[in-house]
């Protein structure tokens, strides 16, 4: 029977940490990297660090950013009226890789889940609700169609609706492409109620 290297077993312990990485993937990444030249090693090793050093949050939107505020925030040309409110920094990568949309974004860091002991709080609501006082027209809430993403976002509108700013959800339904014998009947049921008139 084979014995594991305890350096390597570690390696895996710590591969496998990731998301979406189980046991098996995380040891084919470690005998991969165990592969590698040592220079290529030590490189991942200081991008892993530097990444860990420079990327820090923008103090305005709370987005991934190694200036800050972040060029987004920044950015003149971005219609500053509007702000597409998210709850994680990857949802804005995905968002600015669309190219649909020019203007602003705000970070919350999480959805209201009360199962968990997330409440509003522990959200960055109040630095959203200091940020709509700067002459923002429209809030899009751009929260995941799961149970806390429109708990979520029913939240923010009853909070934000007083403002007399107009709030907008993003639109769910059938992607582009799609069948509607594939659909479940949540999209089904969601695509019909968002219908816009042609």
């Amino acid at each position: 029977m084979a014995t594991t290297l305890q350096s390597v077993e570690e390696l895996v312990g710590k591969l496998s940490k990731f998301p979406g990485i189980g046991r098996k993937t995380a040891q084919r990444m470690a005998f991969y990297i165990l592969s590698l030249p040592a220079e290529e090693v030590h490189s991942l090793a200081g991008v892993i660090r530097g990444v860990k050093e420079k990327v820090r949050f923008c103090s305005i939107c709370f987005n991934l950013t190694e200036e800050d505020p972040c060029p987004i925030c920044t950015d003149p040309q971005r219609d500053r009226s509007t702000i597409c409110v998210v709850e994680e920094p990857k949802d804005v990568l995905t968002i600015e890789g669309a190219q649909g949309y020019n203007g602003l974004y705000h970070v919350l860091g999480g959805v209201i889940s009360p199962l968990d002991g997330v409440g509003p709080e522990e959200l960055r609501v109040k630095e959203l609700g200091t940020r709509l006082k700067k002459g923002i027209k429209e809030v899009i809430l751009a929260t995941n169609p799961t149970t806390e993403g429109e708990a979520t976002a029913l939240y923010l509108s009853k909070v934000i609706k007083p403002l007399r700013i107009k709030v907008t959800r993003i639109a769910r339904g059938i992607p582009i492409g799609g069948e509607l014998e594939y659909a479940d009947k949540i999209t089904l049921s969601k695509a019909i109620e968002g219908r816009t008139e042609l």
